[in-house]
């Protein structure tokens, strides 16, 4: 096994009392001595910040970056304005999800956030893909800081990267320190994405923890709380041999690239993912499911119908603190997909009852302004 790195936060993780877990690679926090739960809630009622610096971040220059990365994409990047944030997909020829990604247009060139268990895949995918064009992985810390009251911390630290809306990005200073902005998170609240220089990841998050509404967060918390906000993990929730309208994430297809638009296709496995869209043909489909009791219902529980029959399986599953009952999600046969819908999840040979529910599971927080 080869050994495992270390985000620029390592030792103040350590000096925090996390529990370290190998994650994608790397050693990453778990959990902190207030636990998981705890953690969560916190979050939800006043600030967490999140060492995310395992993710990968990477600029993509050339003569038309857009353009090009429309090639691998689905999403309307060429459409995207300067100082925006998007949400894509790397798809396959067949029609799968290679990894879902966040792009900034950042004016003369892109800046990219892809999933850490991916990105070295994804370097390789966007350099074969785009030989006219630098792929550059920058060496850059990444805080996630989350919750109602992120805002009033930014206030105090950098105000004008509070004037920003949910999906927008910005270069700012925060006590000295060149800061990369996003109004984004991956909890279901409002917050803000921070990329740092390395040297001074644990600078700034030392100064975000010492305001008074911030915790820190670890891993467990993050999951429990994308998961209520209805957000997908990839390999788990989606996979390469998942579509992206059965994953239910038609909206990150641009209308530009649909049939009918600008830019129709163009992207590895258009012909099935636009055929899919437009003959609702799909045979399974992403759906969130409320469960009754307190019993979690993990990922890898089949499911069932009344009558015994395979319906699909669990992609994520825990409790849900903020929802106060056992929330999941996973496939289901689309004619069980129904809003309402009765399944039975197995889970230590008994069949516990989900019902198929709307996501996200709570309200989300976002801020538009």
């Amino acid at each position: 096994m080869s050994e495992l790195k270390r985000t620029p936060l390592y030792d103040l993780h350590l000096e925090l009392g996390a529990r370290l877990v190998p994650f994608a690679g790397f050693e990453m926090p778990v959990q902190y001595p207030l636990g998981v739960k705890k953690e969560h809630e916190h979050t939800r009622a006043a600030c967490g910040l999140f060492d995310v610096s395992h993710m990968g971040q990477v600029l993509l220059r050339g003569p038309s970056p857009a353009e090009a990365l429309e090639t691998l994409v689905p999403a309307d990047v060429v459409g995207l304005p300067e100082g925006m944030q998007r949400y894509a997909l790397f798809t396959s020829e067949e029609g799968g999800i290679l990894d879902d990604l966040m792009v900034v247009n950042a004016g003369d060139h892109l800046y990219l956030v892809v999933n850490a268990a991916c990105k070295d895949q994804d370097t390789a995918h966007l350099r074969r893909g785009l030989p006219d064009h630098e792929v550059e992985v920058v060496d850059r810390g990444l805080l996630a800081l989350q919750g109602p009251e992120a805002k009033a911390v930014m206030q105090r630290l950098c105000p004008d990267a509070c004037d920003m809306v949910f999906m927008q990005h910005g270069r700012f200073e925060i006590a000295g320190i060149e800061v990369w902005v996003s109004r984004s998170g991956y909890t279901g609240e409002d917050g803000f994405e921070i990329s740092v220089a390395a040297a001074d990841t644990e600078t700034l998050a030392r100064r975000l923890l010492a305001e008074q509404e911030v915790e820190a967060i670890g891993l467990g918390a993050r999951d429990s709380l994308r998961l209520e906000a209805g957000l997908c993990l990839y390999g788990h929730d989606i996979d390469s041999t998942t579509t992206p309208v059965e994953a239910g994430l038609t909206w990150a297809i641009g209308k530009p690239r649909r049939r009918g638009g600008e830019r129709p296709g163009g992207f590895p496995g258009a012909d099935l993912i636009l055929h899919q869209i437009e003959a609702r043909d799909h045979r399974r489909k992403r759906v969130g499911l409320l469960g009754e009791g307190r019993a979690p219902v993990r990922e890898g529980a089949e499911l069932y119908d009344a009558n015994g029959h395979h319906l699909g399986v669990v992609t994520s599953g825990g409790f849900g603190p903020g929802v106060g009952r056992p929330v999941a999600m996973g496939y289901v046969a689309s004619e069980a997909s129904e809003v309402g819908t009765t399944v039975y999840a197995e889970v230590r040979g008994k069949r516990l009852p989900m019902t198929v529910s709307k996501m996200p599971f709570v309200a989300p927080g976002y801020y538009r302004g």
